[in-house]
């Protein structure tokens, strides 16, 4: 039962992307209007295949702001359960890629997002587990799950780590804020010696310890890719 609830949301997933391609641009430009982002380092998105986007989490709107800025592939991100049942709440995070997770333990969740990487797809995850609004990443690395290390060790997949930067921490509308895309991060750059739990707090560590060295990086004049 629990593997054809898989499958239903992956190929949920699939249906659903259509219609994101469809309104991708138009959504693109509002958002990006609407909480003025700047973008730096756009051009090193991948340009396909498989990958795991980690970000830091401060706010509802980072899966919609990461979507808006990531424009070559669709990026899936997990989201807790309950917005779910949310009326047109749940269908908007379906539409854009999102799919469940029981943040008490879901394996299910793991099996989709496995499938997903399997078949050449873009996952995002905020490897602090929850929203962290007026905290700089770097003060809330206790907020770490493994979930990202674990997912990178098992998949062997590339990480792109990407930095949301914004004023007090905070994500306003028209308050602006910086978007700066790391460097991808190939899976053996990790020296990773065997998958195990020490291994997974490991990897997580490093990913996050390379979004936190974007909140600082002098971005100057790369804005919007250039």
């Amino acid at each position: 039962m629990k593997k054809q609830n898989n499958d239903q949301t992956v190929a949920r997933a699939s249906r659903y992307e259509r219609v994101y391609k469809a309104t991708q641009i138009l959504f693109a430009k509002i958002v990006l209007k609407l909480y003025r982002i700047r973008i730096y380092h756009a051009e090193r998105e991948p340009d396909d295949g498989n990958y795991l986007l980690c970000a830091n989490h401060t706010a509802a709107m980072d899966p919609f702001i990461l979507a808006a800025v990531l424009r070559k592939q669709q990026t899936h991100f997990m989201g807790k359960k309950e917005l779910f049942h949310v009326p047109v709440v749940g269908w908007l995070l379906r539409m854009f890629g999102a799919f469940p997770v029981d943040r008490s333990g879901d394996v299910g969740a793991i099996r989709t997002t496995l499938e997903l990487l399997e078949q050449g797809k873009c996952v995002g995850m905020f490897p602090q587990g929850t929203r962290c609004p007026g905290v700089a990443p770097m003060d809330a690395a206790d907020k770490l799950k493994n979930g990202a290390g674990m997912l990178c060790v098992r998949t062997k997949v590339t990480v792109l780590p990407v930095c949301l930067r914004a004023k007090g921490n905070k994500l306003r509308m028209f308050g602006g804020a910086d978007v700066i895309v790391g460097e991808p991060i190939p899976y053996e750059a990790f020296g990773v010696s065997e998958p195990c739990h020490a291994e997974y707090v490991r990897v997580t560590g490093e990913i996050f310890s390379r979004i936190c060295a974007l909140y600082h990086e002098d971005i100057g004049e790369h804005q919007n890719g250039k």
